[in-house]
């Protein structure tokens, strides 16, 4: 999978600049990333907003027949981005908290998200760089703030985009299972208390790994359950 990357001064969202692509034909492999983004969204509709000097990029994967279900994209994001983080800042020290976002302790580094027209998956990727949103209901923190100094975001996409690209190879010959591994290796340790929302409620437990297919495990005082979507937060 080769890939091109566009870089634009400004937009409101690189999500929604990549479905626009996406429904006019864009071919997998395709980015687009904003030097500012001003109207970037997170997960449930959070705003999102990201000056000059942090990551702001979106991607599209084209679905074919065989590939494994959609949503488990967001493990293999979640891989790549951790991977090239790794990469760029061999002394940065991060956690997989379930899909795929990464945390410095209880602080947000980064995520990721997942939107769908029709064949093609776009991918969003937002890393705090250089600065750290402010966000009401969560801590956050940047690259800068944990090791002192933060990669340029063009150069860091650069090494992004093969990541992912790699992984995604690899999500198609060899399914779930090595992402799986991949991603439990990085995440927070089994054990690890989590509240998980979902609608108007919650419910707390456990880290208890993933399931095959990619679902959250959740120990609680009934048993082990599967989670299949839900805003998980650390306890």
């Amino acid at each position: 999978m080769s890939f091109r990357i566009e870089t634009v001064a400004e937009t409101g969202s690189t999500n929604d600049d990549m479905m626009a692509r996406a429904r006019g034909g864009a071919a997998e492999g395709l980015w687009i990333r904003a030097e500012r983004q001003t109207s970037g969204r997170g997960r449930q509709g959070r705003a999102w907003a990201s000056d000059t000097g942090n990551l702001s990029a979106s991607t599209l994967v084209r679905l074919r027949p065989g590939d494994p279900p959609a949503p488990t994209l967001a493990l293999v994001g979640a891989v790549a981005l951790h991977e090239a983080l790794t990469v760029a800042v061999p002394e940065l020290v991060v956690r997989i908290k379930w899909p795929n976002d990464l945390m410095a302790g209880e602080a947000k580094l980064s995520g990721i998200l997942l939107e769908r027209q029709g064949d093609a998956v776009v991918m969003g990727f937002g890393a705090n760089l250089s600065h750290a949103p402010i966000v009401p209901d969560r801590l956050t923190t940047s690259v800068r703030e944990l090791v002192g100094g933060a990669p340029e975001p063009g150069a860091f996409l650069e090494i992004l985009a093969e990541m992912l690209a790699g992984w995604i190879a690899t999500w198609r010959s060899a399914g779930l299972p090595p992402i799986r591994q991949r991603w439990l290796a990085h995440a927070h340790p089994v054990g690890t208390g989590v509240r998980v929302r979902s609608g108007d409620g919650y419910l707390d437990g456990l880290f208890d790994g993933l399931a095959s297919d990619g679902s959250l495990l959740l120990r609680t005082a009934e048993g082990v359950r599967a989670v299949h979507a839900g805003d998980v937060s650390l306890l």
